[in-house]
């Protein structure tokens, strides 16, 4: 064992660190990949984030990646890095079960998009994580696997659908992990476990391989420990790809982890206050988080001005419209012909697609595509970055989640299902942890294909308010702390 593996705990080394001393020789990814295989033993079983661990594939391709790095291949950031896969994605001989009893024994022939371009950058993939059923559900314990729980207070859910990518990222099983998300699956889960979640532009990152859900909506992106982790795991997967036609305006990757020095100078910062500020169910500190983070980029050079935008309700509707046809149209066979196969908050959620008409999705597709233009008209002609809520409150207790839906009131509402529908990238940052210990953040969006303007201002945001030193500490044995 080297003496840096030995010296420090390799879960706090970032991807950047980690490879450049996979490179030197100084680490071995074999001894990075046992460490997080060891931690994963340790603890996942009060967190349940993951569904499969790949062991020993896990590490033979750790093998072959300190094989390749000690002759002087070098295939990119994720070089013998681990990670893990939301177990909607293929990878070639391990089951893709989406949480489901209907697809539980489904084992992948080949690799999805991601996974391949992982594989092809010489990533160890120790396994599949936890979703919500199809990437729909909820926190249910009717599924085949019990639900992830958030590692800062095991009684509270880390949110979803990615709910497995979350937890193991704040956990330090991994520094990267990868997801899907139609409506917030990825910021959710980043924004109640405190990491960095970024759903990409609409298109940026193939899903090929991957379940669908809304084909219009799915985004598929990297859940990350840090701003820098995070731009290294989209540089692995972001570029075009002829399988999937939602790609084909998708630029080749940019050097995505340029310009993360915290200098925002010049940087043109728009937001919104009448979305959080004046809303009664948005937690004060949430609202004083942003007010924060835009004083501080301020300060630091980027011109900040308050728009005006559509109203968010008209995004609330028009999103869960489409989702709603969408989803229902994708499992429309399954639902009609295996209802008691499904979970039950997945079957209530997926049935209500059933009664929308044609002519009800056409008109909510009309002003998606007024919403788009106004975002693009009022807010990304001018300005490079939108700052507003992620989420309204704290993860909420599993006791207060529903068990049928839809809930009287939800207890934990989101502000994400905007840019899942207009396809505009949009990242959700932590900004510490609020008074009751759960983590908090704040939601960067900005114009399509426009993801290096949101890592840029989110490196300078979690150099002042990161916390990226802070590890939650629920989960771990009390002689351990």
């Amino acid at each position: 064992m080297s003496d840096v593996s030995a010296a420090a705990d390799l879960s706090e080394l970032s991807v950047a660190r980690a490879g450049a001393l996979l490179r030197t020789g100084e680490l071995t990814s074999v001894e990075l990949t046992e460490h997080a295989l060891a931690r994963i033993d340790a603890h996942d079983a009060a967190l349940h984030s993951f569904v499969l661990v790949a062991r020993e594939q896990a590490l033979e391709r750790a093998r072959r990646a300190d094989r390749e790095l000690r002759a002087g291949r070098d295939r990119g950031p994720l070089h013998g890095i681990p990670y893990a896969l939301k177990d909607i994605f293929d990878a070639e001989g391990l089951p893709t079960t989406n949480q489901s009893f209907l697809t539980l024994e489904r084992v992948a022939k080949r690799d999805s998009a991601v996974e391949e371009r992982l594989r092809a950058g010489g990533g160890v993939l120790l396994g599949k994580l936890a979703t919500y059923e199809f990437a729909m559900g909820g926190p249910s314990h009717d599924l085949p696997f019990p639900p992830a729980r958030n590692p800062w207070q095991l009684d509270h859910i880390p949110s979803g659908s990615s709910s497995g990518a979350g937890v193991a990222v704040a956990a330090g099983f991994l520094r990267v992990a990868f997801g899907s998300d139609t409506a917030g699956s990825m910021r959710g889960p980043a924004f109640h476990c405190g990491t960095v979640g970024l759903k990409p532009t609409h298109g940026l990152v193939s899903g090929y391989g991957a379940t669908p859900l809304s084909p219009t909506m799915d985004h598929f992106g990297p859940i990350g420990w840090t701003v820098a982790d995070t731009a290294a795991a989209l540089q692995a997967v972001a570029g075009p790809d002829p399988r999937d036609p939602r790609t084909r305006d998708a630029p080749t990757a940019p050097d995505y982890l340029a310009g993360l020095d915290g200098d925002v100078r010049g940087l043109r910062v728009a937001y919104s206050s009448a979305w959080y500020a004046d809303d009664p169910d948005t937690l004060p500190e949430i609202v004083r988080g942003i007010e924060r983070a835009l004083e501080h980029l301020e300060q630091r050079g980027a011109v900040v001005e308050e728009v005006r935008l559509p109203a968010y309700e008209l995004f609330n509707a028009c999103g869960r419209i489409v989702m709603a046809a969408e989803g229902f149209a994708v499992h429309e066979r399954s639902l009609r012909e295996a209802p008691r196969s499904f979970g039950r908050i997945t079957y209530q959620k997926f049935m209500p697609g059933a009664g929308i008409a044609a002519a009800e999705l056409l008109r909510a597709m009309e002003v998606r595509g007024r919403l788009v233009e106004a975002l693009d008209r009022r807010v990304f002609a001018d300005h490079d970055v939108l700052v507003t809520a992620c989420g309204q409150t704290t993860a909420a207790r599993f006791d207060d989640f529903p068990l049928d839906w839809p809930p009287p009131r939800l207890a934990n509402d989101m502000q994400t299902i905007p840019f899942a529908l207009t396809g505009h990238p949009a990242m959700s940052l932590p900004l510490g942890p609020a008074g009751n210990g759960l983590p908090i953040g704040v939601q960067l969006v900005g114009p399509r294909f426009g993801e290096a303007a949101l890592l840029r201002a989110g490196a300078a945001l979690e150099a002042a308010f990161g916390h990226r030193d802070l590890r939650p500490s629920a989960f771990v044995r009390p002689q351990e702390q």
